[in-house]
């Protein structure tokens, strides 16, 4: 089996993977429009991890659990159902371009893969950590302050490239990018249960999963959205994904997204995703 990207990792892969994909890959399909469209008009079939949380989960406990259901009750369908199979390699071959299901709730804005909807959100790289720790007010991650630091970091991240201009690689702890999540705890619980016990001093991570597993762990804990950085891109705007074919499918979603903004944005805030706006500001709920 196929080794899983840690959970909502994979949609930073998925943008590095961009530039990498022929535009003639889409010239077959792309421009059907409605006459070529596959979609279910009375069950929303949704393409999704069983166990990526806090975004997708089998029990139907993550956020976009919560939002396919939004999705289903504004255009009329009756029910979700989902097709289920492991964020990896694949993933979109074997779901969506199957005509297996006909959404995916959470892409990266940009990926050939699909066709993108309007993003639903936007979202940004966190650091985090105790408060009384000496670091309060901190950040950047060029301040003084983080000097000697012990700093978790995912592997191949964008803060990583940041951390190695300001020699804080030096004493950074590196978790691997690719796990397997069927076996282990994604790297964002390890990496915030490794804080809470003083294996490291700072953690950086993908904000909707540092919200959530914040909360789980010690809600105490501080977290700053990396809104001033300079160098490696921070935040991502996120998107639902469909087929390249599906032209009227998408502005039915788009048309969705902008009427129901605040819903959307009122379920992300329930599972403490940092929601980051057009001029680079927190939302906040």
């Amino acid at each position: 089996m196929p080794a899983r990207k840690s959970c909502g990792l994979y949609i930073l892969s998925v943008i590095a993977a961009i530039a990498a994909v022929p535009a003639a890959a889409l010239a077959q399909t792309a421009g059907l429009g409605a006459a070529g469209e596959l979609v279910d008009p009375d069950v929303l079939r949704v393409c999704a991890d069983p166990s990526n949380m806090p975004f997708t989960d089998e029990s139907g406990k993550g956020f976009e659990n919560k939002l396919a259901e939004l999705v289903a009750a504004k255009t009329g369908r009756k029910s979700v159902a989902y097709t289920w199979y492991p964020m990896a390699t694949g993933f979109v071959r074997n779901t969506l371009r199957a005509n297996r299901c006909d959404i995916i709730m959470g892409y990266a804005q940009g990926d050939e893969l699909v066709q993108n909807t309007n993003a639903y959100y936007r979202s940004t790289y966190v650091m985090v950590f105790k408060k009384g720790s000496g670091l309060d007010g901190v950040e950047t991650i060029e301040d003084p302050k983080l000097a000697g630091k012990r700093v978790g970091v995912v592997a191949g991240t964008p803060p990583s490239a940041n951390l190695a201009k300001v020699n804080l690689m030096r004493t950074a702890k590196a978790y691997p990018l690719m796990v397997d999540t069927r076996s282990m705890p994604s790297m964002a619980e390890v990496m915030l249960h490794d804080l809470q016990n003083d294996a490291i001093d700072v953690a950086f991570l993908w904000g909707p999963m540092a919200g959530y597993y914040v909360k789980e762990i010690n809600p105490d804990f501080v977290v700053v959205p990396l809104l001033k950085e300079k160098g490696s891109q921070m935040s991502y705007r996120i998107t639902m994904g469909v087929r390249p074919s599906d032209q009227e499918w998408k502005r039915t979603l788009n048309t969705l997204i902008r009427e129901n903004q605040s819903e959307i944005n009122r379920i992300l805030l329930q599972y403490q995703v940092p929601l980051i706006d057009e001029a680079g500001n927190e939302i906040k709920g």
